[in-house]
């Protein structure tokens, strides 16, 4: 039985990265609302209670029942959850009349405490919270401080209950990754032992226990997320296992044969599927990003509803969800208002009539990577940057037309092909080009041109929640940018994308 770990979610932005965090010492978590705990909580090694923009003074905060996990299962409390431990168990929590953000480094009471074993004295941690504790609540113990907040950790005595007002979640806590370990395996001891390896074992088994001789349609995008779910599942249940691959007319340039091929040399049974003039004619004239995607979702549903009509007896459809995509569409707030509808989220047509497997659902993208990398796939695979779903159509402003995908295409391909040239593509976690819908003058000869203008984009991210700007070295980039406009028919100017999530998005639509 795997051990596990429960995060309760109170809608803080930095909640994956605990989670994040915790998977990286081999422990495995979940994440779940405040509001909608899971029924078997006396099955969870130790409790974590997230940070929140939320505060403990306003007239109705996040107020979890505790009565099952108090006292009961090693609780840790990080900045709301400390404050929250503080204002509901006898102590005081207040506005805070000093800054409590950014860089702080500790005091600790006592550092041979389990909590801060190994732990540097005047550690740096970082803070973010508005709030702070000014009385500790009734049974409690100070153990560390800051130049700032006095109360910035402390334990329940006679309980396994810890409490921080800072976030060891984040990069700038230079040692919060130890202070999770020394919570979670040194005082909750919560076994080190969910490995890539151990994550096949246990879900090959698992799926020939759930689908028996069951037959399975799976979506194939030619993805890593995919590609995994593929492997898993053809493991499980070999050639039961049905692939399809839909090419949707807006892939890279000559994506469709190329993943055929490489899915041919892994053993899958896949049926490759061109749909180009079906997608492409019911997009004619449509601008609008969401409408777009709408319309891409709708044709691949009726293409992939009539192809697994063919498939005799199918009764489950295999996806690559991961579990970001889960954590959205289950939030605090309930379903996420910004998920983009080309997520897909248990996105199932009643008439389809299948059940859904998702292998990977509990999985972060590094994860996903680590578990085929256990199962032996190639690492030009697993390497490969995430392509959205909707494809190039959302990275052609306005509308799509033929020579506006084609021209993409080969601009796409000169900028991917250019970071693998220089050594690069692994350094970048999706790069991209997007077609503007704007012309510029420009001169190429003794003439003057009015044509387009391409964006080139790409960013450095470990889950795309956030992702920055990468810095290419300007000879790439002005290499790159000659070769388009010298290659490509219709382009007369390349520009370079230095915005970073947030506030500005991966992708531009």
């Amino acid at each position: 039985m795997q051990e596990k770990v429960l995060i309760f979610d109170f809608g803080s932005q930095y909640t994956q990265l605990i989670a994040r965090r915790v998977r990286e010492l081999f422990i495995y978590c979940e994440i779940h609302p405040y509001n909608n705990p899971p029924e078997n909580i006396s099955s969870f090694k130790a409790v974590i209670l997230s940070g929140s923009p939320f505060s403990v003074r306003s007239e109705d905060p996040p107020h979890p029942d505790l009565s099952a996990i108090k006292g009961k299962i090693p609780l840790l409390g990080v900045c709301y959850g400390a404050q929250y431990l503080a204002h509901f168990f006898g102590g005081k929590v207040s506005p805070s009349d000093t800054r409590e953000y950014g860089r702080a480094h500790l005091s600790v009471v006592d550092p041979s405490t389990s909590f801060f074993k190994d732990v540097s004295q005047d550690s740096q941690v970082w803070m973010s919270h508005a709030d702070t504790i000014l009385n500790l609540p009734d049974g409690a113990e100070l153990l560390a401080s800051t130049e700032d907040v006095q109360n910035a950790a402390f334990r329940i005595k006679d309980e396994e209950t810890y409490a921080i007002q800072f976030h060891p979640e984040v990069y700038h806590s230079t040692e919060g990754k130890q202070i999770l370990e020394n919570f979670l395996v040194h005082i909750a001891g919560v076994k080190q032992d969910w490995t890539p390896d151990s994550f096949v074992d246990s879900t090959i088994q698992e799926l020939k226990g759930k689908l028996g001789t069951d037959k399975v349609i799976l979506g194939l995008s030619g993805g890593v997320d995919s590609s995994v779910a593929a492997m898993l599942l053809h493991k499980a249940i070999g050639a039961n296992l049905n692939c399809i691959f839909v090419n949707n007319g807006l892939l890279r340039k000559n994506e469709f044969d190329a993943v055929l091929k490489q899915y041919a040399g892994m053993g899958l049974n896949v049926k490759g599927v061109d749909a180009t003039d079906l997608f492409l004619d019911a997009l004619e004239g449509v601008s609008d990003p969401e409408t777009k995607r709408k319309i891409i979702g709708k044709t691949f549903i009726d293409v992939f509803d009539s192809e697994s009509n063919k498939v005799d007896g199918a009764k489950w459809l295999g996806q690559g969800t991961i579990y970001p995509d889960v954590i959205e569409s289950i939030s605090v707030n309930g379903p996420s208002a910004t998920i983009k509808s080309h997520h897909n989220v248990g996105g199932l047509p009643d008439y389809m009539k299948l059940e859904l497997v998702e292998p990977l659902r509990m999985l972060f993208k590094d994860e996903v990577r680590r578990v085929g990398k256990s199962m032996g796939m190639e690492a030009e695979l697993l390497g490969r940057h995430p392509f959205p779903g909707p494809g190039l159509a959302i990275r052609i402003l306005g509308d799509i037309t033929r020579d506006k995908i084609k021209m993409l295409q080969e601009v796409d391909a000169i900028f991917i092909q250019g970071l693998k040239n220089w050594n690069l593509y692994d350094q970048v976690w999706q790069a991209g080009a997007i077609f503007l819908p704007v012309n510029s003058v420009g001169v190429m000869g003794d003439e003057r041109t009015y044509e387009s203008c391409v964006a080139l984009r790409a960013v450095q991210s470990t889950d795309g929640m956030t992702a920055d700007w990468v810095d290419l070295p300007y000879k790439f980039l002005q290499k790159i940018s000659n070769e388009i406009i010298n290659n490509v028919k219709g382009v007369n100017r390349v520009v370079y994308d230095i915005s970073s999530k947030p506030p500005a998005t991966i992708e531009w639509e």
